[in-house]
């Protein structure tokens, strides 16, 4: 194996994919690979159907001499990706093509919310079979599928430790999934999944090392080093919700105490405040996050208090991670960033006041208020590299 070439092609793909449109001579320069490489290189991709020559239309619409710049750029068509998240009622699906657009979405309701692995494999074929049909494809027109699920997972093994969203723990549910739909299948946790979406579709698409804090069910982080996503050795990386911040504190769902998601996530501020139902509508009968918060704002002791402790402790464990990482950007993504009591003005002075001191401007602190498909995006991102760098790897013609 030459990995050098192999090297020097994912650098000139990933390279034309952040370009979007690109030519060879400052495609070399770009990536300090010698324009015969690049010549050599790109002819390879163009003949396996992974990237097009295109005209700039500036040249097309006018008559000039001579040979016009050629740019290059992804082929849509090269590879068909499903991209699924697990969630606790649904799995929600996206089909992308090569160069990131959606081509379908499709919502599958569930009513097992922890099934055992052969129940959500079923549920999960249901639901790609769906939302092919919304738009008359079938199984074999995809080349991969990418699945994200809440939980500890090693993703280069596909293998899933513990999730909430299942009955069974240790589980090689890659192997299993493949088993079942005969693709490729890329598996990994929600939260890094979301960061891929930011690295290759959102906020850090110029971005080396940055840091996203997932909040929903959950407490999830994605963390990118060097343009890499950082899951740890044994995938177990970046768990920020099961950092601990009180000794023998309140039970997270995990099994273990303490941990920062069980002060933070919706059902450990329900469940906190499930003791006076007279900060809920109706006595009690439907609890929601809006209900505490509304009842907090008015000035209710009980529900300030819950809300004012989970501020100030998301805001020590963001802290603790720009001591720890030093990122150029965190991104707060996730369901409950519809509500902003984790990042109001004051929260943000915390973490500003609790960091390393230097004269140098702390990193940015954005809010990214995705549509419901922002998981699905990130795994079908995990799926495309996955494919891409099979074909480049083994020098396979394109899939779709």
């Amino acid at each position: 194996m030459d990995l050098s070439k192999d090297s020097s092609r994912s650098a000139l793909l990933d390279a034309i994919r952040r370009a979007k449109r690109i030519a060879r001579i400052d495609l070399a320069q770009l990536t300090d690979i010698s324009p015969a490489t690049v010549t050599t290189v790109t002819a390879d991709m163009i003949r396996q159907g992974l990237i097009e020559e295109v005209i700039p239309e500036e040249l097309t619409s006018q008559s000039r001499r001579g040979r016009p710049r050629v740019n290059l750029k992804l082929r849509a068509d090269a590879f068909l990706v499903a991209g699924l998240k697990v969630a606790e009622t649904t799995i929600s699906v996206v089909l992308v093509n090569f160069v990131g657009e959606v081509v379908a979405q499709h919502t599958y309701h569930r009513t097992e919310t922890r099934p055992a692995p052969e129940i959500l494999i079923t549920q999960i074929q249901q639901a790609i079979d769906a939302t092919l049909a919304d738009v008359d494809y079938v199984f074999e027109d995809l080349s991969a599928v990418g699945l994200g699920i809440a939980g500890i997972v090693d993703a280069k093994r596909g293998f899933v430790h513990w999730s909430p969203f299942l009955n069974t723990r240790n589980l090689e549910l890659a192997r299993m999934l493949k088993e079942a739909v005969n693709l490729p299948i890329f598996l990994d946790n929600d939260a890094n999944l979301v960061a891929m979406a930011e690295q290759y579709l959102g906020n850090a698409q110029n971005t080396g090392n940055f840091i996203v804090v997932t909040i929903e069910s959950g407490v999830g982080m994605g963390i990118v080093i060097d343009n890499k996503v950082y899951r740890g050795t044994r995938g177990c990386g970046a768990e920020f919700g099961h950092t601990k911040v009180q000794l023998d504190g309140a039970l997270c769902r995990c099994g273990q105490r303490g941990c920062l998601e069980a002060y933070v996530a919706d059902y450990a501020l329900l469940r906190e405040a499930s003791f006076d139902t007279s900060l809920f509508k109706e006595g009690g009968a439907e609890r929601s996050i809006q209900d505490l918060l509304t009842a907090a704002r008015k000035g209710d002791p009980t529900a300030k208090s819950i809300i004012d402790r989970s501020s100030r402790i998301f805001a020590m464990g963001l802290s603790n991670l720009i001591n720890l990482f030093d990122p150029e950007l965190i991104i707060l993504s996730g369901e409950r960033m519809s509500f902003d009591h984790l990042y109001a003005e004051e929260v943000i002075e915390v973490i500003r006041s609790s960091i390393v001191q230097v004269d140098a401007p702390p990193p940015d602190i954005i809010v990214h208020k995705w549509g419901d498909f922002m998981w699905e995006r990130g795994a079908a991102a995990f799926a495309l590299v996955g494919v891409a760098e099979m074909s480049l790897r083994d020098g396979l013609d394109r899939v779709a």
